[in-house]
């Protein structure tokens, strides 16, 4: 246990505090047992030792941060170290990467009937289905779910420039309030155009120069050790899922033909489905479904995305389609406040009620024309009017 405190200790007085992710003022943090899922990448290990640090200080006695690849775990019980650290006077268990831990769901629960004193708090992947399985947490965790960076956060990151999030209703109803007192502040234009490049992960600071190939090595960790990790998946399968996804990224926005790319990979539709679920939950697609309920919502999606637009230029060889961008970016930011599914009429419903409509700023009202709360979210243009709203602006939304 003394060398889990001592890297502990090392990374809690390396940790900066000054940028802290949307979730962190969310999270009750006075609950006994937090589950927090995401992609990797999106900086859950980083917001776990900012409030630790924030909370406790650099060297508390009290808490206990263990990241659970650490290969300490291959000789040792998470459920010993919880009994130990108890005994010794611990309160406060942070466990990182659980999924790297074959019966973590089993000992945490364990944990937490014996020592009804001991608040824990553990991150995963956004594969993990914490609420299944032998050891249902349902009950008793309360979970959350960390995203990648909205264009708000980019320009609290990279530029210092803080502005508060904006409700739909605010941004449909106050637009042109709204943009005016972003543009008073910045010209948004280029910065959004930097941050569909290199915004949706924080760990783009790190080095812009090797950030694609950091993003590469984030999606082959990701299928190549998460995945097998959380499902019981062959090494052939992870194969057609790489290929998968190769596939999409060449075709996005992709309305599919499951049996044509079922084809394609050589392999059932069955399989085909939850490949395509595996990826969804991964986060590194989006599927855009039809507004239905009930056994129609197991079939097929009505369109295929990339999760967001860094994934489209770390993944495109060639110059990313411009209107793929954008309704990237639109679908990406919207499905984390609200539901978001197909159109015939638009591109997007959102909320079951609002249609949306994506374009350049010469895109006209002809396809919206006679529709009850139709919009458009328009690129490149500063200020809106009516209902033409600057595409950026939805970048507010949390």
């Amino acid at each position: 246990m003394e060398n889990l405190f001592l890297s502990f200790y090392k990374q809690l007085a390396n940790i900066d505090t000054s940028f802290v992710r949307y979730l962190y003022g969310q999270i009750d943090w006075s609950s006994r047992l937090i589950g927090i899922t995401g992609a990797r990448g999106t900086g859950k290990t980083t917001m776990l030792l900012q409030h630790i640090r924030k909370t406790f200080g650099i060297s508390p006695k009290e808490v206990l941060f263990a990241n659970l690849d650490n290969i300490w775990f291959t000789n040792n019980r998470l459920y010993d170290l919880g009994a130990d650290f108890v005994k010794q006077g611990g309160e406060f268990l942070y466990l990182d990467e659980v999924h790297k831990y074959p019966t973590w769901s089993q000992e945490i629960k364990n944990l937490y009937d014996s020592f009804p004193d001991l608040k824990i708090v553990f991150t995963g992947s956004s594969n993990l289905e914490i609420f299944k399985g032998s050891a249902d947490l349902s009950r008793r965790a309360v979970h959350y779910t960390l995203q990648g960076m909205s264009f708000r956060e980019y320009l609290i990151m990279d530029k210092g420039i803080v502005f508060p999030a904006y409700t739909l209703k605010e941004i449909i109803g106050n637009h042109l309030m709204l943009a005016t007192q972003v543009n008073e502040m910045i010209r948004p234009i280029p910065y959004f155009q930097s941050y569909l490049k290199e915004g949706y992960y924080p760990y783009y600071k790190e080095s812009k120069n090797q950030y694609y190939d950091k993003l590469l090595q984030t999606v082959n960790i990701i299928l190549e050790n998460d995945l097998p990790a959380l499902e019981k998946i062959e090494i052939y399968s992870i194969q057609k899922i790489k290929k998968l996804l190769m596939v999409l990224a060449q075709r996005v926005p992709f309305t599919p033909n499951i049996s044509e790319l079922a084809s394609i990979l050589e392999v059932s539709r069955n399989s085909l489905l939850n490949y395509l679920t595996l990826l969804d939950k991964a986060q590194l697609i989006s599927l855009l479904n039809q507004d239905v309920s009930g056994i129609r919502t197991l079939s097929k999606p009505e369109k295929i995305y990339l999760n967001n637009c860094n994934l489209i230029y770390a993944l495109e060889s060639e110059k990313p389609d411009i209107g793929n961008l954008r309704e990237t970016f639109f679908f990406n930011q919207m499905r984390i406040v609200s539901s978001v599914t197909s159109s015939i009429d638009a591109d997007f419903i959102v909320n079951r009620k609002y249609h949306l409509e994506i374009g350049g700023k010469n895109k006209g009202h002809e396809q919206i024309t006679g529709l009850e709360n139709a919009y458009l979210a328009l690129d490149n243009i500063e200020y809106g009017f009516g209902n033409k709203i600057p595409l950026w602006l939805f970048g507010f939304v949390y």
